[in-house]
């Protein structure tokens, strides 16, 4: 483990203000996908998620509900805890910011902050967004007075609050981003944050707020509560133990130079990452993250997925009717990663039965009848291997690992496709029900014995994603779990020989789009 390469990633941490549906399950679904292909290549994997329970929306929420904030953000976190389970997500760390560890490195870091100069006291007045808890200037909001991030009306505030210097750190930050231009993906994100935010002059941040006392309190000043982003975003080191007496995850998956380390965010929340963790890190003499990925929204149609509009899925008789495979693969596969992508039942139930029931199902289960035909249900030993498919087989993996790791996640799933492809392809030319009538079956072996493999190489490949789907695909060819299993998949031919298959049931059950589609619609709130 210790010569292994490091890799972190995060979710943003969501806020704690309602149950999550479908399109909060999106960003995790994503992080786990990316998590699980880190460890398959190799990778010392920490993977960490959690909720933002701080704020004065939450300190509403939980007076609506007759409840303290506390026991309110309890029973949020609980619904979040059992989707990720139902989503069987592989996090290594849950986080909350209302959690002790949290609460001491956040004033910890607002004193050090405080000491060296980098805040102020004074007085805000401008535009307060409650839903995104932004301030914005009048330019910002315009002639309608409406939050430039999520369009909602906005109202006049003025308080006392404690400031973070910003243009103390903004040469350093332009300078970041010159010498390192994957620092925010897309690139017409980091764009955005340079000519909306930056070049229109850049204003001290509020780091602390007088209005609410549902919060982290400020040790110098109680009448403060550090506001939401110097709060929030110091998630990401307070779950890895920073300023504590235990510091080894953080020395492990922080502190050292050579871990790669990925935030994984939505658009509307890029500009606090991409702009003032940054300068925040470099505060603080700490090391910056490689990459901030920016993903794209989940749309309903044309509308994104929200529940004020009415248009979430309930994710759970989701996941059990059609199985948390079925949807995790439709999230990664359909929408492409990066950019915005639409849930529709028809889009879903069209998805599912062409990649997964007509390309790798169909694949499986011809191959294994074959098998159990032709040769008792034993994989043949072989003399000689197909170098053609085998050399498509080695191409396609090598692709697989470039896109992995310029994590180009939907063109990952779109080379196991084709590699499928081929092995479907792999049968109509070799025609092997011809190959059987011949009395020498040393052809009819190639080919089946080829096939098993290629199989079994696409389970592995698709296995961060079909997470269950590909246990199902090893028991049938009597393959266990092994750091080595691609290797030996490539590089030995006789690997699975006499290995037994066992059928089972059918792997992806046929959508029937007159009695699925009906069905989504419901689900619909």
């Amino acid at each position: 483990m210790a010569n292994k390469k490091k890799f972190y990633i995060t979710t943003p941490i969501y806020y704690a203000s309602a149950r999550p549906h479908l399109g909060n399950a999106y960003c995790t679904v994503l992080a786990d996908f990316i998590a699980r292909n880190r460890r398959l290549l190799g990778y010392d994997t920490y993977f960490l998620t959690g909720l933002d329970e701080h704020g004065q929306k939450i300190e509403a929420k939980a007076k609506e509900h007759n409840m303290e904030p506390k026991a309110y953000v309890d029973s949020i976190a609980n619904t979040f805890k059992d989707l990720w389970k139902l989503f069987d997500i592989s996090y290594d760390g849950f986080i909350r910011t209302s959690e002790d560890r949290h609460v001491e490195v956040v004033q910890k870091v607002f004193s050090r902050l405080l000491e060296q100069d980098d805040l102020y006291l004074g007085e805000y007045e401008g535009w307060y967004c409650e839903p995104c808890e932004s301030f914005w200037t009048d330019t910002q909001v315009g002639e309608n007075h409406v939050c430039p991030d999520c369009g909602r009306p906005v109202r006049k505030e003025k308080e006392q609050t404690y400031f973070f210097k910003t243009n103390k750190y903004l040469d350093n930050l332009l300078d970041y981003y010159k010498n390192n231009p994957r620092f925010v993906i897309p690139q017409t994100r980091l764009n955005e944050m340079i000519n909306t935010f930056i070049k229109s002059g850049l204003n001290d941040l509020c780091v602390s707020r007088t209005s609410f006392k549902w919060g982290v309190p400020v040790l110098e000043d109680k009448r403060h509560v550090v506001y939401v982003w110097l709060d929030a975003l110091m998630n990401y080191l307070s779950a890895l133990g920073y300023l504590s007496e235990d510091d080894s995850l953080f020395q492990k998956y922080w502190n050292d130079k050579d871990t790669t380390i990925v935030h994984l965010l939505g658009h509307e929340i890029t500009r606090f990452h991409a702009i003032y963790w940054p300068m925040f890190l470099k505060a603080l003499d700490l090391r910056l993250p490689n990459t901030l990925f920016v993903h794209g929204l989940l749309m309903m149609k044309d509308d994104k997925m929200s529940k004020s509009k009415g248009n979430i899925i309930d994710p759970v008789p989701l996941c059990e009717r059609h199985s948390v495979d079925a949807v995790r693969y439709f999230l990664a596969r359909e929408i492409h990663f990066g950019d915005d992508g639409r849930f529709t039942p028809d889009i879903f139930v069209d998805r599912i039965n062409a990649d997964l029931v007509n390309n790798f199902g169909n694949l499986v289960n011809r191959t294994v009848t074959m098998i159990d035909k032709y040769f008792e249900g034993v994989i043949p030993t072989i003399e000689e291997e197909d170098k053609d498919l085998l050399s498509e087989m080695k191409l396609d993996f090598k692709r697989y690992v470039r896109q992995s790791d310029n994590l180009e996640m939907t063109e990952s799933l779109v080379t196991v496709a084709e590699l499928v492809s081929a092995g479907n392809k792999f049968i109509e030319v070799r025609k092997p029900w011809e190959q059987a009538k011949n009395e020498d079956k040393s052809e009819l072996k190639v080919t089946l014995a080829m096939l098993s493999r290629l199989i079994v190489l696409a389970a592995s490949l698709y296995s961060p994603i079909l997470v269950n789907s590909y246990k199902k695909v090893y028991a049938m060819f009597e393959v266990e779990e092994d750091e080595h299993l691609i290797e030996h998949l490539l590089n030995d031919k006789n690997f699975l020989a006499n290995k037994r298959v066992h059928k089972g049931e059918v792997l992806f059950p046929r959508l029937d789009s007159k009695v699925e589609v009906p069905y989504i619609q419901s689900l619909m709130k």
